[in-house]
């Protein structure tokens, strides 16, 4: 606004009446305060109109800059950071002394590879090695099941308890607790048995299909700062139904030849071997002796030559028992083992191995065993000295 208006409007109206006062007073404008110097106001009415004003300029400056300067708010979306007390190291652990039976059937014993019941041992470890240790006092340990994945890298040694409890199996909903016996052991002196442990449900229902046996120790029986838990290597479980159709681990020379790994019953191996008169473990390790080019052939190509030595390996472990079989022709007295073999001569009564007698051609010793195979039900069987099954490498 010009001032010399201001001016002229307030000398116009020297005569006119005065406003009545409002409620509020209003805040002086710059223009006013202007008005006011040029009236000739005193100082005091000059500091006074400009009070307002400049505390309203600041006010709003000081507003602005610290709005500018201020720092955002940072908006996090983690949880507040909890700290834990890291676990120390532990040097005991739990074991298994050894490996579990295979294959595993529902309703039946848990053994360990040698058919006795399995066993639990505190060790302590140095490095990779194991030494059984014990504690001055017995601690209660529990037997659970786990997840066959649990662990995938078996020679990590940092797990912790979280890890190993949050792969334990439960059983399925409306089913019976997954295994039954002997599940809370004491351990005294470093050891502790496990017997009559069975399995209520097979392992097909399971992402990996596979179960471990674990082992850990339960809580508040153990002074020490942690003992390691123990876990077997993954296993499968079949339902007890499978268990007829089991492999006889050693195989008996009476079983049928399905018994053997590799062989399954009423399978297309099976049928070929049936075909060929092979119809027991004996039968196959005899045609193998005499003449294993027939056998392969009856197997046929299906067969790979990996696959037929883990049946050929299976087959050799077989009980040979001490029965002896006699071959008399006009000029020699042959004794056989029971799968063909040839055990030595009948001189005098008493058995002369091969080795001691000198002469023999290999043609004539294989003459024999081919006349012993083509007459096996008509040799003389007779009880000897059991001996070892050692079946000749063939080239």
């Amino acid at each position: 606004m010009d001032p010399r208006r201001l001016l002229d409007d307030s000398d116009g109206n020297g005569d006119s009446p005065p406003e009545p006062k409002r409620s509020r007073t209003a805040r002086p404008s710059l223009a006013s305060v202007i008005g006011e110097v040029l009236k000739g106001n005193s100082l005091q009415n000059i500091c006074s109109a400009l009070e307002p004003v400049l505390r309203k300029v600041v006010s709003e400056e000081v507003e602005r800059g610290l709005g500018l300067n201020a720092p955002q708010p940072i908006h996090r979306s983690n949880p507040p950071l909890q700290i834990k007390a890291p676990e120390l190291e532990s040097t005991l652990q739990l074991c298994f002394a050894k490996r579990i039976s295979q294959p595993v059937f529902t309703g039946s014993k848990i053994e360990d590879e040698e058919g006795k019941p399995l066993r639990i041992l505190l060790v302590h470890v140095q490095g990779n090695q194991r030494v059984p240790t014990s504690l001055p006092y017995p601690i209660k340990v529990e037997i659970v099941v786990l997840y066959g994945d649990f662990l995938a890298n078996e020679e990590c040694k940092d797990w912790t308890k979280e890890q190993f409890n949050d792969k334990i199996v439960r059983e399925r909903t409306g089913k019976r607790p997954l295994i039954t016996g002997d599940v809370i052991l004491t351990l005294r002196h470093g050891s502790a048995q496990v017997a009559g442990l069975t399995f209520t449900d097979n392992s097909s229902w399971i992402r990996s299909r596979t179960f471990r046996l674990g082992a850990r120790v339960v809580p508040g029986t153990c002074s020490e700062s942690r003992i390691l838990e123990a876990f077997t290597k993954p296993f499968v479980v079949r339902d007890h139904r499978g268990e007829l159709y089991k492999k006889h681990h050693p195989p008996s020379l009476s079983d049928e030849v399905w018994r053997l790994e590799k062989i399954g019953k009423d399978g297309a191996f099976h049928g070929r071997l049936d075909a060929g008169g092979i119809n027991t473990v004996q039968d196959l390790l005899k045609l193998w002796v005499v003449d294993h080019t027939r056998l392969r052939a009856i197997l046929g190509n299906g067969m790979s030559d990996k696959v037929f030595e883990v049946m050929i390996k299976h087959a050799s472990t077989c009980i040979m028992g001490n029965k002896q079989y006699v071959l008399r022709t006009e000029t020699q007295t042959v004794v056989f083992n029971p799968i063909c073999q040839l055990v030595g001569f009948m001189v005098d009564e008493k058995i002369c191995s091969t080795r001691d007698l000198v002469g023999l051609q290999r043609g004539y010793i294989e003459d024999l065993v081919r006349c012993a195979y083509t007459n096996w039900n008509s040799l003389e069987v007779v009880d000897g000295q059991p001996g070892e099954n050692t079946l000749p490498s063939q080239d």
